[in-house]
């Protein structure tokens, strides 16, 4: 049996999305500090000029997280085709190197703004933690934590109106994000991140799926088993034909 093909993605202006870009075979994508300092600043330019809205970001090793909002159905594949582009072209050079980055295109789920945009948040600034890289998110250089959580300047993160809704003022809103990483991702949340990422379903209540479903198509996974059979009245047989025989 083939491979099944992999679901379009969601780009729908004004919903966020969240993106996942990784290294061909796990490898590396950052080798030195410049490197880091090169996609941030790459980023920051494209996403403005692009009409792309970073809220929350992780660079890691051999991948990269973005939680962005697009002004434009087509903002997000034009920074991220513009972005692969001049990062791969630079990091072929520098390291000598010919082929392919990247770990085919990279993945895009939408997300739902409500819980699940601040869980989102800290799924991507935890990365770092979870990979037992450092103790806290704040001690990791290359995310949005600190810009999140204690207001250090940041020229990629723009702040989401669910972020804003924290508190009346950024101290405020900075205290009440800090407090959140106070206690772990529930697994749940984490798995569920993790699914909708992978397999490009809307991330997101059962009702905000259905309504994104309506837009392109199906946003969440299809139940398990065949649906029922419809039991009625058999039909009289008709007499065989060729148009018949191509259902």
């Amino acid at each position: 049996m083939g491979c099944m093909a992999r679901l379009p993605r969601f780009f729908i202006a004004g919903l966020p999305l969240h993106i996942v870009q990784r290294g061909n075979n796990r490898n590396a994508i950052f080798s030195c500090p410049a490197d880091y300092a090169f996609l941030h600043e790459t980023l920051t330019r494209l996403a403005y000029e692009h009409g792309v809205a970073v809220h929350a970001y992780v660079l890691m090793t051999n991948h990269l997280h973005l939680l962005a909002t697009p002004s434009l159905a087509i903002s997000v594949p034009k920074t991220m085709q513009a972005l692969g582009r001049l990062y791969v072209a630079r990091y072929n050079w520098r390291y000598g190197r010919t082929g392919t980055l990247w770990e085919g295109r990279y993945r895009a789920t939408i997300v739902e703004d409500a819980r699940y945009l601040i869980a989102c948040m800290r799924y991507i600034e935890l990365n770092p933690v979870r990979a037992e890289l450092v103790t806290h998110p704040a001690e990791y250089r290359w995310s949005s934590f600190r810009a999140n959580a204690r207001g250090v300047r940041d020229t990629l993160v723009e702040q989401h109106t669910i972020y804003r809704q924290l508190g009346a003022c950024a101290a405020a809103r900075q205290v009440a994000y800090r407090a959140l990483f106070d206690f772990e991702l529930p697994d749940h949340d984490i798995d569920e991140i993790r699914d909708a990422t992978q397999h490009a379903w809307a991330l997101g209540s059962d009702d905000f799926r259905s309504k994104v479903g309506l837009q392109a198509r199906r946003a969440q996974r299809s139940p398990i088993g065949r649906p029922p059979k419809r039991h009625c009245a058999a039909a009289p047989s008709a007499p065989r034909d060729a148009k018949h025989e191509r259902g």
